[in-house]
């Protein structure tokens, strides 16, 4: 295990801490040395047990989670941390098929970066979902939005399809909540982008896509065959009935 302590630049002090789990020491010094020159605080780990014991012992505001790892891998190192917390987690992954992804934010990831990946768009990714968590826009508004059995009640961040309570992650409660605020609407993927997401590099169309699918699944397995989530192909998504 390794402390990295932050050194604030541009004149910005940033309180938060970062654990990275990866197995790769290049890997983890890289990112570590952009994180540090943003301000951060970070702390890694070299394996899955060891990650899973700092993020219990530090209890960081954010984990970088790869999901190859030894002794225990990164899928049951993120099920676990989001039985106990809900502190948000960026997964690094080689995997690239669409079943891998959906997996991994199944399991309550925020997010996801797929390797090789660039250190400057994982380092901002780190900062909208670490900005987001503090001031968000979206808790905005009144404290339940409904849509026949829908319930999104923002008090507790919590989903409900009639008395049946659906799990969703952090993300996918954002997402869910902008597009049952105003239904029938189409939203674009750079609004999702914009809205959920919070940053603006280009190339997370993928993203999008990826969510609204785990969002969509979990929907339909208590739904049935209604559908609230609609494609609007070569456009966005939109919420409501057909």
């Amino acid at each position: 295990m390794r402390v990295d302590s932050a050194s604030p630049i541009r004149g910005e002090l940033v309180d938060n801490t970062v654990l990275i789990v990866e197995d790769d020491p290049e890997t983890v010094e890289l990112v570590s040395l952009y994180l540090r020159r943003d301000g951060y605080r970070v702390l890694s780990a070299s394996d899955g047990l060891e990650g899973l014991r700092l993020a219990r012992e530090a209890q960081p505001d954010l984990v970088i989670l790869d999901l190859m790892l030894p002794r225990l891998d990164g899928m049951q190192v993120g099920r676990i941390l989001r039985e106990e917390a809900d502190v948000p987690i960026i997964m690094l992954t080689a995997r690239v098929d669409e079943e891998d992804r959906l997996a991994g934010l199944e399991l309550g990831a925020d997010d996801y970066v797929t390797k090789p990946f660039s250190p400057r768009e994982l380092a901002a990714r780190v900062k909208a979902v670490l900005r987001r968590s503090v001031n968000d826009p979206l808790d905005q508004g009144p404290p339940q939005l409904v849509y026949n059995q829908l319930t999104v009640d923002r008090r507790n961040r919590s989903v409900h399809v009639g008395e049946q309570r659906v799990g969703v992650t952090p993300t996918e409660f954002r997402l869910l909540a902008m597009m049952v605020r105003e239904p029938g609407r189409v939203f674009t993927r750079d609004q999702i982008i914009d809205r959920v997401f919070g940053y603006d590099f280009e190339g997370f169309d993928r993203t999008v896509d990826t969510h609204v699918s785990g969002l969509r699944r979990k929907l339909e397995r208590v739904m049935g065959d209604r559908r609230h989530i609609h494609t609007v192909y070569g456009v966005g998504y939109r919420f409501g009935d057909e």
